[in-house]
């Protein structure tokens, strides 16, 4: 068993230590030594989506960077988007426009519909498409997401 090394960031808003083996994926040291399951493994391969997190404000695919890649770095996920105990007026559109369906996708879709909204405010509907062409969805058929994606856009109450 290799040695471990020790991983600091800033996550969600918090800095965290961790002890982490030195091949890690970003991903595993999420949900197995933080216990932040929000974030899934859906592909292991960066196709899907379904592992996006924010790191430094960019979008990634978190089975595809080595943990020792984000020290000191800002790494968002799922979990840090809500604030409070309140969820993130996007993650209320998303419940009330039923854009979580069976859930697996939607930790992806909203961490890259927030970096979406955060660099174009108000986006067209091919602008919403093309911010959220990197997650793959099975149930909602993209209507119901991009529907809460542009129900925050345009400034409209989604409770």
């Amino acid at each position: 068993m290799a040695d471990r090394i020790t991983l600091v960031m800033n996550l969600n808003g918090e800095e965290r230590s961790v002890q982490v083996h030195p091949f890690a994926r970003l991903l595993d040291v999420l949900r197995e030594d933080l216990r932040l399951t929000g974030t899934k493994e859906g592909c292991g391969e960066g196709e899907c989506g379904a592992c996006t997190v924010l790191v430094d404000g960019q979008v990634v695919n978190s089975c595809l960077v080595p943990a020792i890649q984000v020290q000191g770095a800002e790494v968002i996920t799922v979990e840090g988007l809500a604030r409070g105990g309140e969820l993130s007026p996007l993650q209320a559109a998303f419940v009330a426009h039923n854009g979580a369906q069976c859930g697996f996708c939607t930790p992806g879709m909203l961490v890259a519909a927030t970096d979406l909204l955060h660099r174009c405010p108000h986006p067209t509907d091919d602008e919403v498409r093309d911010g959220l062409a990197g997650n793959l969805c099975r149930c909602t058929g993209y209507s119901k997401i991009l529907d809460a994606v542009q129900t925050v856009a345009n400034g409209g109450s989604s409770k």
